[in-house]
């Protein structure tokens, strides 16, 4: 690893050398960009075009989507393959899978507009090598608007991740979350 380093100097990482490029594609080449002009065409889109085709897409690229799914536009999906939604679950307009990893969602669950799923990061001090966590959110959660999963997540059953949370980490079921309250269970107000 070549490093771009002066004497006392912090240490730069020469993006260049950095490994991982392609490492979570899981899938061949051909398969990765022949996705990529289907999720643009059909996934993506800003087109009201029917939920049940953007499934029946993510499907055939090996998508497990449950029964009474809604997957509204503008989503994106990285990895189709690496992809579990339950029944009955809301997909909002604008959501990110960025999946490098598997995310699982369960059954009835929402996420609202604008959220962020990403299972990736970087060992950004060592040499920015890819790093991949899954993440799960349990049945009935609600992870509300503009929110940001970050790997290794686990949002519990019944749990509300308020507007603008960044979760990483553990989040109790029937709890509600937020970048500036403590948990505590539904139906508990912070002042």
């Amino acid at each position: 690893m070549k490093e771009t380093n002066q004497p006392g100097s912090v240490r730069v990482i020469n993006l260049a050398d950095a490994p991982g490029e392609k490492a979570a594609w899981d899938r061949p080449k051909a398969q990765v960009y022949l996705w990529a002009i289907v999720e643009l065409l059909l996934v993506t889109n800003a087109w009201q075009i029917s939920s049940a085709l953007r499934i029946r897409a993510l499907r055939l690229f090996g998508a497990e989507i449950g029964d009474g799914v809604i997957f509204r536009p503008r989503t994106r999906v990285k990895f189709p393959w690496k992809l579990h939604i339950g029944d009955r679950s809301w997909i909002g307009e604008g959501v990110w899978f960025h999946n490098q990893d598997h995310v699982f969602i369960g059954s009835d669950v929402v996420l609202s507009q604008e959220t962020f799923l990403t299972t990736g990061s970087h060992a950004h001090r060592r040499d920015m090598a890819l790093i991949v966590r899954p993440i799960s959110i349990g049945d009935g959660a609600w992870v509300t608007s503009r929110c940001i999963v970050l790997g290794g997540s686990d949002v519990g059953s019944s749990a509300l991740i308020q507007p603008g949370t960044t979760v990483q980490g553990i989040v109790p079921e029937n709890t509600i979350w937020g970048s500036t309250d403590k948990p505590g269970p539904l139906g508990t107000r912070f002042n």
